[in-house]
């Protein structure tokens, strides 16, 4: 069962990636990356964790992406064959920024 529920995870990824690129035509999204999605028990909600190459610009895409959710989900469902298309709900991927902050204090033990 968990194979399966990673196997969608990883449809949905995929193809919400190839609906962002080819289909929305905004200049934000042109540097942007979907880096990891996290989907629910039941495969009814899929968070997904964007990126853009400008930091300061994440937070309007962001916006942008959750406005055209909707039409995103409606492409969504056109292109697998799923019981029930999941909602997206997109949010910032702050990982890299907790990576560097917990180098940042490795490198103030060692360096002591």
């Amino acid at each position: 069962m968990a194979d399966k529920h990673k196997r969608i995870g990883t449809l949905v990824l995929r193809n919400v990636t190839d609906i962002i690129r080819k289909e929305l035509d905004y200049e934000l999204v042109s540097l942007s990356s979907i880096n990891e999605i996290k989907m629910n028990r039941d495969n009814s909600l899929a968070t997904l964790y964007v990126t853009h190459l400008v930091k300061e610009q994440t937070k309007p895409l962001i916006e942008y992406l959750n406005s055209k959710k909707g039409f995103i989900r409606q492409r969504l469902g056109k292109m697998m064959s799923i019981y029930k298309v999941p909602d997206l709900v997109f949010v910032e991927d702050d990982l890299y920024d907790k990576g560097a902050r917990i180098d940042d204090i490795l490198r103030g033990i060692y360096n002591k």
